[in-house]
């Protein structure tokens, strides 16, 4: 006569797998839990952020000012110019750390979506270095008309492309106080050579692609020069690599851009020069250099980051994409270079003293 089987819900074994599998899954539960609210803490910021739009002089710009967290104002000012690309007000919340330090020095910071991005009308790709620059003077004249900003101390924090910016924006406002200059470009042409070469080492390129890669930029720069057609540039050179319509149109209009003329309209302010020491985007030594003959010390200040790249992030963190990703959920303010925020925090408060 065969043997009879207990039911699956009286084998004491099973029993205790299912209860082991019940506490896993709570286990798993509270962890997920906890990291969800590790994840939502470290994205809360000692600031209050209020969505604006900033209509002046015929513009209209979607942007967030970001307040100090407490007191009414009037409160000091930075206005954020941003690098290359579509770019939102909080560089796709990567600001949100500089803002916080900003606003423990007490001071405001203001940014906007560049035009086409977010619904924001327009397109970035159709500026100049000059719209730019007009479209920062009108978000400033803007701000001086509210109550919570102090209209005689603003001042101006950029990256990357904003380097042309800054001082097109202080010759337009002689009241600007201070500016900021993360990893600046001083020569639209000896940067993007610059840049080309760094990429091509950085993938271990041969000899051979380098100068291949070289003839193919000639040609473009060439087309450029001589006002050459989208169309004109992929017949000359294939495949367009990446090179749009659009940013061929964007090429067009600021590859001549320099900022040794403008500069000048700095001098006699505090400037901050923030420079990584692994920026593959910008030539640092360059950027260093020009700054150093054309502005004065002491006014300016120069912050050096050797392990820090074109964004001064970590450039072993940035090297990284999965702990670059863990990074930026878990611990955002840990991105940056060691004393970057708190640096920058420090040098906004020395303005007051």
């Amino acid at each position: 006569m065969p043997t009879r089987r207990r039911p699956a819900a009286s084998n004491p074994r099973r029993r205790r797998l299912a209860r082991a599998l019940l506490a896993a899954v709570a286990a798993l539960a509270v962890l997920a839990a906890g990291l969800g609210g590790l994840v939502v803490w470290q994205h809360t910021y000692d600031l209050r952020e209020e969505a604006v739009t900033v209509r002046h002089g015929g513009r209209t710009l979607h942007g967030v000012l970001a307040l100090p967290e407490q007191g009414k104002g009037p409160f000091p000012l930075v206005v954020f110019v941003h690098g290359d690309g579509p770019v939102d007000a909080t560089h796709d919340t990567f600001y949100r750390p500089v803002w916080e330090a900003f606003a423990r020095a007490g001071y405001a910071s203001l940014s906007w979506n560049k035009p086409g991005v977010g619904g924001a009308p327009g397109d970035w790709l159709d500026q100049t270095m000059d719209d730019r620059a007009r479209e920062a003077a009108d978000a400033i004249a803007w701000a001086r008309q509210r109550p919570d900003v102090d209209a005689d101390r603003i001042g101006l924090w950029g990256a990357s492309q904003a380097g042309w910016v800054l001082p097109k924006v202080a010759a337009m406002d002689g009241r600007i106080r201070f500016a900021i200059a993360v990893s600046p470009a001083v020569n639209w042409l000896r940067q993007g050579r610059y840049h080309l070469l760094a990429e091509l080492r950085r993938d271990g390129a041969s000899d051979a692609e380098t100068a291949a890669a070289l003839r193919r930029r000639e040609t473009g720069l060439e087309l450029l020069a001589r006002g050459a057609s989208y169309e004109e540039y992929v017949r000359a050179v294939g495949d367009p690599q990446g090179m749009t319509a659009g940013r061929w149109r964007f090429a067009a209009k600021n590859h001549t851009a320099d900022v040794t003329a403008d500069l000048p309209a700095l001098r006699g302010m505090p400037v901050l020069l923030v420079l990584g020491g692994r920026d593959l985007n910008v030539d640092t030594a360059d950027t260093e250099a020009a700054y150093r003959r054309l502005l004065p010390a002491p006014p300016l200040r120069v912050a050096r980051y050797p392990g820090a790249s074109h964004g001064l992030v970590k450039y072993d963190v940035e090297a990284s994409p999965p702990r670059l990703t863990l990074t930026a959920l878990f611990a955002p303010r840990a991105l940056f270079a060691d004393g970057y925020l708190a640096d920058q925090r420090r040098f906004l408060a020395s303005l007051d003293h």
